[in-house]
């Protein structure tokens, strides 16, 4: 197996995707949630997430250096700051916005993906801030694209509750 290859490939695949769903939102739409439950992200809040599910992470797993994109160590956060409620995520101003952060986050998994070489992908074995169990290296940046896949889900479904016209395909970036 050529971690490299496919990471890449996954990287292309589950952004592509994203990117597509993303061009479905409307800025008027950024305060909003569904209707039913507790703890939902707003639009707005979900993302801004997606532009820190995967490629944060990969620079993470790939330097050793945990740092969340407002400069605070990730490493040493209280479990409940890593992963606070809905009401106290940051949300993007504009889709535009959203946008050109994906860009930026998608450009920097590439990146993490080559700095790590196949070797590294292969055989280092690193833990993650919320999981001290040790995993191959590409194993870690893989979870990494199924954060961002959960979340490109997510977004999925709430355009689909919004009555924006996706369907299956859309959610694979199939049109």
């Amino acid at each position: 197996m050529n971690w490299t290859e496919f990471l890449k490939a996954r990287v292309a695949d589950v952004y592509g995707a994203t990117e597509g769903l993303i061009d479905l939102v409307d800025d008027e739409n950024l305060d909003w949630r569904p209707e039913t439950g507790h703890n939902w992200m707003t639009m707005g809040q979900l993302l801004e997430h997606l532009h820190t599910a995967c490629g944060f992470c990969m620079q993470g797993f790939v330097t050793g250096e945990w740092k969340a994109p407002d400069g605070t160590d990730f490493a040493d956060m209280p479990e409940e700051e890593m992963l606070p409620p809905a009401e106290k995520m940051r949300a993007v101003k504009s889709v535009d916005e959203a946008r050109q952060a994906l860009a930026k986050d998608r450009a920097l998994s590439v990146a993490m993906i080559e700095k790590a070489g196949e070797k590294d992908l292969a055989e280092k074995q690193v833990t993650a801030p919320w999981n001290p169990t040790p995993m191959a290296l590409g194993m870690q940046l893989d979870f990494c694209t199924v954060h961002l896949e959960q979340h490109k889900a997510q977004l999925f479904y709430y355009l689909k509750l919004q009555g924006k016209p996706v369907h299956t395909g859309s959610l694979y970036g199939m049109g």
